[in-house]
């Protein structure tokens, strides 16, 4: 009886360090998340498996164009991903033909699937605070994002993570990078 005992124990704190092992990585280095829609669409789609980093914002700040994981600031349980399109202390501006203005200079990108018919509330000048970003889905006419009230701009602490690697579907499998620019 004593020998089962001790291998029951055994048995259990090894179970006890993997699960504790386990909730770290979770908690503060990475966790796995599904995209949900469209809005990303061409460099993520609807349904791709994600593994999110969240250890890098730690030790230096979100960069123009990352893919970064956030909190609807309305509901507790879903995450938005988008792309980092202004900095803290930018101005963002979008011009009825769909331009990007940071600071009154046309942003060079090509992130968006298609031109912007909506600057939202980005149609007036919109200054970012100094831990503020503005963010866009890649597929801009299907995006809920930072042109909107109801998402604004986001807040660094809120910032989840960077979208890191895609481990679904199985034949996309690879790091979401931003382009070379």
């Amino acid at each position: 009886m004593n020998e089962t005992l001790k291998e029951v124990l055994k048995t259990s704190l090894y179970f006890l360090g993997l699960l504790l092992v386990a909730l770290f990585i979770v908690t503060f280095i990475g966790q796995r998340t599904v995209v949900d829609g469209n809005s990303m669409n061409d460099t993520l789609f609807d349904k791709d498996n994600l593994i999110v980093d969240k250890i890098t914002y730690r030790f230096k700040d979100p960069q123009r164009f990352d893919v970064i994981v956030f909190p609807y600031q309305k509901s507790t349980r879903n995450y938005f991903i988008k792309r980092i399109i202004g900095l803290p202390g930018e101005t963002v501006y979008i011009d009825d033909d769909g331009n990007i203005f940071i600071n009154d200079v046309l942003l060079e990108e090509d992130y968006g699937k298609e031109v912007i018919r909506d600057p939202g509330i980005a149609s007036k000048p919109i200054l970012l605070g100094e831990n503020e970003y503005f963010v866009m889905g890649d597929n801009r006419n299907d995006s809920f994002d930072s042109r909107f009230y109801a998402v604004g701009n986001i807040n660094r602490k809120e910032i989840i993570g960077r979208a890191w690697l895609r481990v679904y579907p199985f034949n996309k499998i690879g790091f979401v990078k931003k382009k070379d620019k």
